[in-house]
């Protein structure tokens, strides 16, 4: 067998009748289809089912599967200790999955485990489950900061290990969507959150994983999104099966949304009426790259020679001469990086992800070329953050290059604009900076606290000072 179905489902706490205490009723829609969903798992009696969760363990650059014989876990956090789950893990899954996961260069795995009870977005939905059917075993594996491919291909593995063992199972990928849908999220308002949510909408109505994989990380971000890498798991799960997809209910009635959806399995895997979603990503992915690396202006592609260079050879590539990095630029942006002297920050993304960062407040070098090389170096090997950047990282690299401006005092926060200046924050020894318009930091006061922290500065001291500067950006 292999996987029998797979569901898409929210894990508001507040559903769950012994939390919600009546607001539950609010989520009727989302109510409605959890127990469509539970009535459809009981009629396909699996054998196991996995479920993937956005609060379980998670880790920058491994996926990680819950490991022991017994999943359990309560409500007690939401004052309602009275709901709890007890179960048995499916051991042999666990450990053929890992395996397979291992043999495929996927990085995953029991280990790192600190609490092992069941998170919430665990438990909300086996409250439903468990309502009409309790003959199975678990699975439960959290997400990682890993791209795309990492979830869609740790997804492919729970397919073949559902092959190979011969069980029967049901995919359940938890996963709220946008945080920000409405004004009436505590989270506030962005008009991403919408967005994102009708993206989702159509993916689940649809079963066109694809946008799954190519969506923006940075609207996915501004509309603090929660179950994207659940869902690309999940689409993994059903690689190349045609499938009939239902959109169960879509609705967001605390500002946050919530979307339920049920994809059946219409054929075996590879039938000629399935899509290989996979393969559609890399080939979008490839060409999206390709668009990027010529559209970038010639400060950034001086950052990414210097960082390409370095990475592959160990040391940092010359500037002047023919074979120089300089060389390879227009005489108007070389003579722009030779007369400039300023501070400047090289900043690389992976998949959407900060996989480095490093630069300098005023001006260190000579000019701002050689500003961008060293800070380039030092970014992609130097940041104590994150491993150094290998060769097979290369490809997927977005770089960009903010050149600041000269830093003035400010006086009290009214002065600043997340959006245009970055900050400094100063006390004594200690300085914190944060370049301007960050997906993420939308308020002054989060940009304030987020410096001081990167500086080791307490707000509450009274001794610290505020600068802010502008920066020319380019991507």
């Amino acid at each position: 067998m292999s996987i029998v179905a797979a569901f898409a489902v929210p894990h508001p706490p507040v559903i769950v009748p012994a939390v919600g205490h009546g607001r539950e009723r609010e989520a009727s829609a989302t109510i409605a289809a959890y127990e469509e969903v539970a009535r459809r798992i009981a009629a396909l009696t699996p054998d196991t089912i996995v479920i993937s969760s956005p609060h379980s363990v998670m880790y920058t650059d491994y996926l990680h599967v819950s490991p022991g014989a017994d999943a359990r876990g309560d409500l007690s956090q939401f004052d309602a200790a009275g709901e709890r789950v007890d179960l048995p893990y499916d051991t042999e899954f666990v450990r053929e999955l890992c395996r397979r996961a291992q043999d495929a260069g996927i990085a995953a795995g029991t280990e790192g485990e600190r609490d092992a009870s069941l998170d919430h977005a665990t438990m909300v939905p086996l409250h439903f489950i468990l309502e009409r059917y309790q003959d199975f075993s678990l699975v439960r594996m959290g997400l990682s900061g890993l791209g795309p491919m990492a979830h869609y291909r740790m997804g492919q593995q729970v397919a073949a290990t559902a092959e190979a063992l011969g069980r029967r199972v049901v995919y359940v990928a938890s996963g709220d969507l946008s945080h920000k849908a409405s004004e009436a999220s505590s989270y506030g308002f962005a008009p991403e959150g919408p967005e994102f949510d009708e993206m989702i909408g159509h993916v689940f109505s649809t079963g066109d994983f694809l946008p799954l994989l190519t969506v923006d990380p940075g609207m996915a971000e501004r509309a603090a999104e929660c179950g994207l890498r659940s869902f690309q798991i999940m689409a993994g799960a059903l690689d190349r099966t045609p499938v009939s997809a239902e959109l169960l209910s879509l609705e967001a009635p605390f500002g946050i949304g919530y979307g339920t959806a049920a994809f059946l399995p219409t054929g075996p895997a590879g039938s000629d009426d399935s899509r290989d979603f996979g393969e559609q990503y890399l080939a979008w992915h490839e060409a999206d790259m390709e668009r990027r690396h010529a559209a970038e202006d010639g400060y950034v592609a001086l950052a990414r020679a210097t960082v390409e260079g370095f990475v592959r050879d160990g040391r940092e590539p010359e500037l002047a001469g023919a074979d120089g990095l300089l060389a390879r630029l227009d005489g108007t942006t070389r003579g722009e990086l030779e007369r400039t002297r300023a501070g400047a920050f090289v900043s690389i993304k992976e998949n959407g992800e900060l996989r480095g960062c490093i630069g300098t407040i005023a001006p260190t070098c000579a000019d701002l070329a050689e500003e961008i090389r060293d800070n380039a170096v030092s970014a992609c090997s130097r940041d104590p953050r994150f491993p150094p950047i290998t060769p097979d990282e290369l490809g997927d690299l977005v770089i960009s290059v903010d050149v600041l401006g000269e830093a003035e005092p400010v006086s009290d926060l009214s002065r600043l604009d997340p959006a245009r200046y970055g900050v400094i924050v100063t006390d004594g020894g200690r300085r914190g900076l944060l370049l301007p318009d960050l997906d993420g930091v939308d308020t002054v006061e989060d940009q304030v606290r987020i410096a001081a922290r990167k500086g080791g500065i307490d707000l509450g001291s009274n001794r610290w000072t505020l600068e802010r500067f502008e920066v020319v950006r380019h991507t």
